[in-house]
């Protein structure tokens, strides 16, 4: 009966042990590889990008981190196969990636952009122990409304007159309030009274002097009591670097046409100031218009009426665009996100058919170089100072009368598409 006993307790023990080995090895095989987390890191947490919905509140320079179950080998996770892939224009964003541990570390080399979507694609990704995991991918956007990468200057107006992305803080404020904007989101606009306001920006020149570029902003021009010293309804001054020797933005006081101008560097030495008007005839080259307009969209009922309806007392975006990298060296005008005109200056006369970019080039007593919002210059320099439409000190003259807002400036020329995405993200 002991030997019984005996038996039974060393066939119960040895039961056990196989079943503790047999439930230690099915536990070890139940843990599977795989990813546990992703998310993008803030300064005060995370967002996560591995939930059921797409995130839409990634910052345009996230850091981003993925997690894993089993430490990872790290040639199988690199910045030659992770892909970041922007949606509208499908480029592929240059990656930094380090991998330690269960972690990969994902740092765009450039900027995002604000509200664009993204897709992030894994490789197979290989544990340290050879198991593998099947590639997969992410989308998330980036926070806000849409902006293409790379502004070198950004004036939202929210109560000052500060460069948002950069160096070009106005030093000088005159009667300015901050008022609503074209939309709720948009915040606050400067609110310029027509006759004295202004906001100056010192060193001007540095904005311009470049290959390619792009001017963006919204505005607002107000008609109720603009008029000159005859009581006739007075222009608008709406942005000048030194006038048409940096570059002027200006809307006529019928408000049925509108024009850019600036100072275009040429075959060295020579420059030539141009303008680009727009008055919405539809003429172009082909039917007596000027020979370089190669696209002019026609307004309607009539081009003065079709003008009126978006320049007088309406928020209207605009946007410049110099491209002089192009072998045609091509200008266009865009008006609520719609190309208005387009001009290829190598078909124009010399020295414009050899423009190579935009420049400053004022001197004084003329001009200085300070950027000027509400007017055609700074208050400095002399030129136009007598003229009753171009004397700052004239309150009569054409003293922008209005809102403007989120002004941004691109050493690049954006692309059609990007200027479709921006207006259709930020339109009212």
């Amino acid at each position: 009966m002991k030997k019984q006993v005996l038996l039974f307790g060393s066939l119960f023990i040895t039961a056990a042990l196989i079943f503790g080995v047999t439930s230690c090895k099915k536990s070890e095989e139940t843990v599977t590889f795989s990813l546990s987390a992703l998310v993008a890191q803030l300064a005060g947490g995370t967002i996560d990008l591995n939930a059921a919905s797409s995130a839409n509140n990634v910052p345009s320079n996230p850091t981003i981190v993925a997690t894993f179950s089993l430490d990872l080998n790290a040639a199988s996770v690199t910045s030659s196969n992770v892909i970041l892939l922007r949606d509208w224009d499908k480029k592929n964003i240059p990656l930094t990636v380090t991998t330690s541990g269960k972690t990969v570390t994902i740092v765009p080399k450039e900027e995002l952009g604000n509200g664009a979507m993204f897709k992030l694609t894994f490789p197979v990704v290989t544990a340290t122990t050879g198991e593998t995991l099947a590639s997969f991918f992410r989308t998330f956007s980036t926070i806000g409304t849409f902006v293409p990468a790379g502004q070198i200057a950004y004036w939202n107006f929210e109560g000052n007159a500060n460069d948002q992305v950069g160096t070009f803080n106005a030093d000088s404020v005159i009667n300015i309030t901050y008022t609503t904007s074209y939309k709720a989101v948009a915040g606050k606009a400067a609110t310029f009274d027509g006759t004295t306001s202004i906001i100056e920006v010192p060193n001007g020149d540095q904005l311009t002097n470049t290959a390619d570029i792009s001017l963006c902003f919204w505005m607002k021009t107000n008609s109720a009591g603009h008029v000159d010293a005859a009581g006739n309804p007075k222009g608008h001054f709406v942005i000048g670097l030194g006038a048409y020797y940096g570059f002027q933005f200006e809307v006529q006081g019928s408000y049925a046409e509108c024009k850019f101008a600036a100072t275009y560097d040429c075959v060295p030495p020579a420059t030539s100031p141009h303008d680009l008007t727009f008055n919405g005839d539809g003429l172009t080259k082909d039917n007596t218009g000027w020979k370089a307009c190669t696209f002019c969209k026609p307004l309607s009922p009539t081009p003065a009426e079709g003008m009126v309806a978006m320049l007088k007392d309406k928020w209207v975006s605009v946007v410049f665009v110099f491209k002089g990298t192009d072998p045609n060296k091509i200008a266009t005008l865009y008006l609520n996100g719609e190309k208005m005109k387009e001009e290829e200056f190598l078909l124009a006369d010399p020295a414009l058919n050899a423009a190579l970019g935009v420049m400053w080039n004022g001197a004084a007593p003329d001009v200085y170089p300070r950027l000027a919002f509400g007017f055609v210059k700074s208050r400095q320099g002399i030129l136009w100072a007598n003229q009753p439409w171009g004397g700052y000190k004239i309150p009569t003259s054409n003293h922008f009368g209005g809102q403007l807002d989120d002004v941004r400036i691109f050493h690049r020329a954006l692309t059609a598409t990007e200027i479709g995405l921006m207006y259709a993200s930020e339109k009212p």
